[in-house]
């Protein structure tokens, strides 16, 4: 493993994580992955972000100073632009063209398709200025879907029920901090040590 080039064991370990998320799906490892395994990645994209733009400016500034021929940076820049906005191009022409050949969208259940139809209608009945959907179809007043809105408006409900009971534990919680926010900290080893 030692002798492999970069690049190789980066996609040792893309194929190894694609692997992964497939078999921790299938035995249902979700909350294992989200709580365990998720945070690690999560802090790693952050130090990649941190790390990058320094690391780019830099490099810049480093490929800029070695020019013995300042004439040069005028093609360079120019060169540096082209090849930028070509591989724009390429990257988005390739997401496009993937995105008409996958159609990622047909791979939603009927239901949930249904339910993000309802909600999107809704959004655009209470939001002003928006135009309506484009194909001519409403879902919320056709008879046909009359009883998935009701459903899923009673599932709102409960949601919206839910989350007022939440909203509620959650500002107990905070009155009982304010009350003991002026406190001196050692209150709490005098409260709990006898």
């Amino acid at each position: 493993m030692k002798n492999l080039p970069l690049h190789i064991k980066i996609i040792i370990g893309l194929v190894a994580g694609i692997i992964y998320a497939f078999i921790s799906s299938a035995l249902g490892w979700n909350d294992f992955t989200i709580n365990w395994i998720n945070p690690f990645g999560t802090i790693f994209i952050r130090l990649l972000k941190f790390i990058a733009v320094p690391l780019v400016l830099f490099s810049i500034i480093g490929g800029v100073s070695s020019l013995s021929d300042i004439s040069k940076l005028g093609r360079l820049g120019a060169k540096t632009l082209g090849l930028y906005l070509l591989t724009t191009v390429i990257a988005v022409g390739i997401g496009l063209l993937l995105v008409n050949i996958v159609k990622p969208g047909k791979f939603i259940d009927e239901q949930q398709q249904l339910k993000n139809r309802i909600e999107y209608e809704k959004w655009v009945q209470a939001t002003d200025g928006v135009e309506g959907v484009k194909d001519d179809k409403n879902v919320l007043t056709d008879p046909e879907y009359r009883d998935q809105v009701e459903e899923i408006a009673s599932d709102e409900t409960l949601a919206q029920a839910a989350q007022h009971a939440e909203a509620a534990a959650v500002q107990e919680k905070m009155v009982a901090a304010e009350k003991t926010k002026d406190t001196p900290p050692i209150t709490v080893f005098s409260r709990y040590g006898s």
